[in-house]
């Protein structure tokens, strides 16, 4: 069974969601999420968005959802769950930096043993789709009306980027160490505050390190493991990179008891999840 569907799907979203990025409101609602962040009217909406397309796939069994408290049940007989959020970064559009929608793709299971798949899509100066599926990370921009196939993307042993999440309040000492010894190293700081710009801005560029640690104030980090981390972690290893949790685990190795479950996680070139190692003694 072909994954072409959802991933026409997807396209169709986020033309609709850059649509009302561009011409809906910013407000923030009266709701918030399953992990009491405040909701933008504009999450609620792209979530809107991308469950009604979704909603016309068969073989789409289940939903789960940043927006959402559980998953949703689509059609009974059918085989897939798509784990997403629909509009991470949102709090940075007010202020017009670039956003994005994550999606991963399970095959019967909401576990990362079982992805088949991940896109994820960028809302910035340009409108751009990277799809892990089948052993290659593909790369495309809308331009002249439709998605166009730009060169395969491919990590390189190491990079020159650092993107440290976090309040560097609360990070470990010894995270600290690690961060700032790249920078020793020469690395540059990037870091926007939303995880698809910045963990993309890496792929493009050939490699670097993206962290979010466990920290004081959140001891199992902040983000999610369906929606955000297993996505990411399988289009890094599909490009040449690893990912990893604070404990050395491989993070498509760690289980999921729950949709909004976190986990501590670092994404990156094999060169820099080396040097996580060496700092956190795994």
């Amino acid at each position: 069974m072909t994954l072409k569907p959802i991933f026409d799907a997807i396209e169709k979203s986020a033309h609709r969601i850059r649509d009302a990025i561009t011409n809906e409101d910013l407000c923030y609602s009266e709701q918030c999420n399953a992990t009491g962040d405040m909701q933008l009217k504009l999450d609620i909406q792209s979530d809107l968005i991308i469950a009604e397309e979704f909603s016309k796939i068969s073989a789409i069994k289940a939903i789960a959802s940043e927006e959402k408290e559980e998953a949703e049940i689509l059609h009974e007989n059918g085989k897939y769950m798509i784990a997403y959020d629909p509009l991470d970064g949102s709090s940075l559009i007010d202020v017009n930096l670039s956003v994005g929608s994550i999606f991963g793709i399970y095959d019967g299971e909401f576990q990362a043993k079982k992805m088949l798949a991940s896109v994820y899509v960028v809302y910035g100066p340009r409108l751009e789709m990277v799809t892990a599926y089948k052993g290659s990370v593909r790369h495309f921009i809308f331009r002249h009306g439709k998605f166009m196939e730009q060169e395969t993307i491919k990590l390189k042993e190491k990079g020159k980027l650092n993107a440290p999440g976090g309040t560097q309040q609360h990070w470990p000492k010894h995270h600290k160490q690690m961060v700032d010894s790249l920078f020793n190293e020469g690395y540059r700081l990037r870091y926007s505050g939303g995880m698809v710009p910045d963990l993309h801005q890496i792929l493009l560029k050939g490699g670097g390190l993206f962290s979010y640690p466990g920290t004081t104030d959140k001891p199992e980090g902040k983000l999610r493991k369906l929606f955000e981390v297993f996505p990411f972690a399988f289009v890094y290893e599909t490009a040449g990179g690893k990912a990893i949790d604070n404990k050395g685990h491989r993070l498509l190795e760690l289980p999921c008891d729950d949709p909004h479950e976190t986990t501590p996680c670092f994404f990156g070139s094999k060169y820099e999840i080396s040097k996580v190692k060496e700092a956190y003694g795994v």
